[in-house]
């Protein structure tokens, strides 16, 4: 008997052994399961890598981790990403962007009308529920899942390229007011794209586990979440693993597009002042977007910026058409500073206490109770916009997660977990509030 558990035990002792060195020596288990952020302006896919314990985004062919959320009808193909917004000046009418403001979700003719005002591209009412007009060697209608789905199977193409192997289960995140219906139109997207999804999770939950909040001890965390288009606030409260949602508030005409406006206008002002002539052409109108972008991404490391943009004016403003004024070749140049920037859209930036305040009323919170700010979205890394969350709590929000990859990153994790990736052992469990209403202000 005893040499009948002498030898148990030295198969029990050389599995542990050869366990323990096939974690040392083999190459790591590939992950099965991958993370989508699907959101309104760029979107992005991520793994947990169980060899590494480490998220990694994954880049595109350019070494970009996120693409933008559009996707372009053309004659010959149907383009995602970057490829639709190289083409997006010339084929305005048939390149779909925004699409998740619209997913899953019932309208009133009239409210649908007013929300696609805006839109070159023609969006038209089927029961209530958005579809897209497409108009190119024939006229159709697209949903807003099937252009989701376009960009998740661009996501999808980008991990498989990656992991050198077949994708077909995800986690997916969402807004946190996002209904029944607009969570299962999701999945629905997802499914398009030959994606199972294991669990849908909320954007705030997914960037409270990027910064770690699911395995330390706090209480009361507020997410602020200011992405291309909308402002998103989010009072969550967690006990051990478990993250349910107070309150929230936001402002769905509020991003970093505004802020780009205000500076474009500007801009467009100087080169009127300069040549006596608006740019007026679609190339010139869009070289001109491009720079200022950029000045705006550069004024939030530094304080000054130059945009400088070969246009080409007409005498006077007027047709594009070919017997109009000829175009006048100039280079416009101004150079920017962080202080003009922060001036122009101080009233915007103001707006984005207004949801803070709101969150901690209908949460009975007071600004002390907050264990943690944490930031999500680029317009988060605004300096003037980081100031002043700073100065309404008193303390500096958590900045040690990259705002733009924070929900990806925590929506990966979630992956890594569902997947069963060593050493991941907690789980974040959000707690379903029914009842819980988001206040929009605009």
């Amino acid at each position: 008997m005893s040499g009948e558990i002498s030898m148990i035990g030295s198969v029990i002792l050389a599995l542990f052994l050869a366990g323990y060195l096939g974690q040392q020596y083999l190459p790591p288990p590939k992950p099965k399961v991958i993370g989508l952020d699907l959101g309104t302006t760029f979107c992005s896919v991520g793994v947990f890598r169980p060899g590494s314990g480490k998220v990694e985004v994954i880049e595109d062919e350019e070494g970009r981790k996120s693409i933008p959320s559009a996707v372009s009808f053309t004659n010959t193909a149907v383009l995602a990403g970057y490829e639709a917004m190289d083409v997006a000046d010339s084929n305005p009418q048939n390149t779909v962007y925004d699409s998740k403001r619209f997913i899953g979700k019932m309208f009133e003719p009239g409210v649908l009308e007013q929300e696609s005002a805006r839109y070159p591209f023609q969006v038209t009412n089927n029961n209530g529920s958005a579809e897209f007009v497409i108009s190119t060697n024939h006229t159709f209608t697209v949903s807003p899942e099937f252009v989701g789905s376009r960009l998740l199977l661009r996501l999808k193409e980008m991990a498989e390229r990656q992991l050198g192997a077949p994708v077909h289960k995800a986690v997916i995140s969402v807004p946190a007011e996002f209904d029944e219906r607009q969570r299962n139109y999701t999945v629905r997207a997802a499914n398009l794209a030959g994606l199972e999804i294991l669990r849908v999770i909320n954007e705030p939950t997914a960037a409270a586990m990027a910064y770690g909040l699911h395995k330390v001890d706090v209480f009361n965390v507020l997410v602020v979440d200011l992405g291309g288009g909308t402002l998103d606030v989010s009072l969550l409260n967690k006990q051990g693993g478990m993250f349910l949602t107070r309150a929230m508030a936001g402002n769905n005409k509020l991003g970093g597009q505004d802020f780009s406006q205000r500076l474009f206008l500007y801009t467009t002002e100087r080169v009127r002042q300069q040549f006596g002539v608006a740019p007026a052409l679609k190339e010139d109108i869009h070289r001109l977007r491009q720079a200022v972008e950029a000045a705006k991404l550069n004024l939030t490391l530094q304080p000054s910026a130059l945009i400088a943009v070969p246009l080409h004016l007409r005498p006077h403003q007027g047709s594009e058409s070919p017997g109009g004024p000829a175009p006048h070749p100039v280079v416009f140049q101004a150079a920017v500073t962080r202080q003009l920037f922060e001036e122009l859209n101080e009233d915007l930036f103001q707006k984005i206490l207004v949801p803070v305040e709101t969150v901690l009323a209908e949460g009975h919170l007071g600004k002390e109770d907050v264990d943690e700010i944490v930031l999500v979205g680029g317009s988060t890394r605004i300096p003037r916009i980081r100031a002043l969350i700073s100065d309404f709590f008193g303390k500096e929000p958590n900045t040690s997660v990259d705002p733009d990859l924070a929900v990806v990153t925590g929506v990966a994790i979630q992956a890594g977990i569902m997947g069963g990736s060593w050493p991941l052992q907690v789980s974040a469990i959000e707690i379903p509030n029914r009842h819980l209403r988001k206040t929009n202000f605009s």
